[in-house]
């Protein structure tokens, strides 16, 4: 269950071919091992949704991320987000996937909207809203806001409430822009104490194009966390630690469960 009272989820980011050489030949073959292999090891790693992303050069989307979706649902046991712009592959995907599904994504540009939203209807399913518009990403925090708000407005025309609603604040690279990060953090706080929605964020994008960039990302995380956001899509092999502290300081760790059975687990000599 998310909610921004119960400890975060984490959604497992790393079946996206993006930067991944391998991966992208296995989709381009047809070869669903890596996907299990993945969807596996992120399961044993701390993740609690898989997200699912097929989208590269030459991989035939609409036959690839089905029989992904499939691979690694079956392979997990997890619920699935479903990480496609592709016309034909979304709807496909939604039509084997079993459980609630989390889509990923609608934006606030009109025909994100009208494509999206119809789907979210028809398959009863989540999906994750990112804070951009037709005048794309927005610089300040309360123009965010505004886009995160019209996302809403809009998804309850179609009687989609906001419990199916997971906001995306976005992240930008402070290596561009040392200021991108509080724009964002803020951002969050106010789309949590307006709106009171839950909150994801794709947050490895704040190190992009820095050096030590698991160090950025970890703090990162946390004060996202701390600012409200409680399902970020991340690499749990690497920022779990910092979820699991940061629950704990923001007091959704009752009697520090969590953070005990991870020092169990990750000091088991003591």
């Amino acid at each position: 269950m998310i909610s921004p009272d119960t400890p975060t989820v984490i959604i497992g980011e790393r079946i996206n071919p993006t930067g991944k050489k391998k991966l992208a030949e296995a989709l381009r073959a047809g070869d669903m091992e890596l996907v299990r292999q993945l969807a596996i090891t992120q399961k044993e790693q701390g993740a609690q949704v898989i997200d699912v992303n097929v989208g590269a050069a030459s991989v035939d989307e609409e036959q690839m991320l089905p029989l992904a979706v499939e691979t690694a649902a079956s392979a997990a046991g997890l619920p699935i987000c479903i990480d496609s712009t592709h016309e034909k592959a979304l709807p496909a995907a939604l039509k084997i996937c079993g459980g609630t599904p989390l889509i990923n994504s609608v934006t606030g540009e009109e025909a994100s909207l009208a494509r999206v939203l119809p789907l979210i209807k028809e398959f009863n399913t989540a999906v994750i809203g990112l804070t951009m518009s037709d005048d794309g990403i927005p610089e300040t925090s309360e123009n965010r806001l505004r886009v995160a708000e019209k996302i809403v407005e809009r998804a309850a025309q179609l009687g989609i409430g906001p419990e199916r609603i997971l906001i995306d604040c976005l992240t930008m690279t402070v290596g561009a822009d040392h200021r991108a990060g509080a724009v964002t953090l803020k951002a969050i706080q106010l789309v949590r104490e307006k709106l009171g929605l839950n909150l994801t964020l794709g947050a490895s994008n704040v190190s992009y194009g820095l050096p030590d960039r698991d160090l950025l990302n970890n703090y990162f995380v946390a004060l996202a966390i701390a600012a409200g956001v409680n399902c970020p899509i991340v690499d749990p092999s690497k920022v779990r630690g910092a979820v699991i502290v940061a629950d704990l300081l923001a007091g959704r760790d009752e009697y520090a469960q969590n953070y005990i059975a991870y020092y169990r687990v990750t000091h088991p000599e003591a």
